[in-house]
């Protein structure tokens, strides 16, 4: 279906672009087996997958405290930058929606609460270093989402108006972002959350139950009176 696409599309990473838990897991359970224990599963470690490394490690030690687990995430970090593009892949459709974004005119850029050393590391992976308009991570700036500052950042740097934005993740804290920054949201119903998250509570602007639909009924378009 022809759909008119805003000026610049914003894209979560982890969960929205990319599948990364597999490398995500591998890391932890380096970890996990320099202490002897046994291999966690993907079943519950994938749903944390988009909430950050302390979050896996709580999936991970949950007999720690917080403390205990806090001092276990730079070796994850270290472990996972070592491999952090080896199983990591697009999910399915996400290239033909960047193509139709670049064929388009319009831009694409990601805003993502991963550390940009990481960050940048898996947009070479994917082969998207010269293709992204801009990549904002989460110490790029003193806030990071839900707080609005890194989108609100990235339509300055690209000189767009939030109303003419969109921005697709897959976690509520994408959404509640892009409703302060004034930017169009949809949630990506295909990343990674828990069963007991509803996407559909979350309020966006649209939702996608797969990357393709992000083509479909106007969903990359701006917000209605944007300029």
């Amino acid at each position: 279906m022809r759909t008119t696409i805003a000026p610049l599309v914003l894209f979560d990473l982890d969960g929205t672009l990319v599948d990364s838990a597999a490398d995500l897991l591998a890391a932890m359970n380096r970890l996990r087996a320099d202490e002897h224990l046994p291999p966690l599963p993907m079943d519950g470690f994938r749903q944390v997958v988009s909430k950050g490394g302390r979050a896996m490690l709580r999936v991970a030690y949950p007999e720690l405290d917080e403390h205990e687990r806090e001092a276990r995430l730079p070796v994850f970090l270290a472990y996972y930058a070592e491999r952090l593009a080896e199983h990591s892949t697009p999910f399915d459709g996400i290239e033909r929606v960047l193509a139709a974004i670049e064929a388009s005119g319009a831009r694409w850029g990601i805003v993502t609460n991963k550390a940009l050393y990481l960050a940048r590391e898996v947009v070479a992976g994917m082969g998207w270093a010269t293709r992204c308009a801009l990549l904002v991570g989460g110490d790029s700036l003193p806030a990071k989402k839900p707080a609005p500052d890194q989108l609100l950042h990235a339509c300055r740097e690209l000189g767009v108006a939030p109303a003419e934005c969109v921005y697709v993740g897959d976690d509520e804290r994408d959404i509640i972002a892009a409703r302060a920054a004034g930017t169009k949201s949809v949630a990506a119903l295909w990343g990674y959350r828990g069963d007991d998250e509803d996407p559909f509570a979350w309020r966006a602007d649209a939702c996608a139950v797969q990357p393709i639909d992000l083509l479909a009924d106007g969903r990359l378009e701006p917000m209605r009176g944007a300029a």
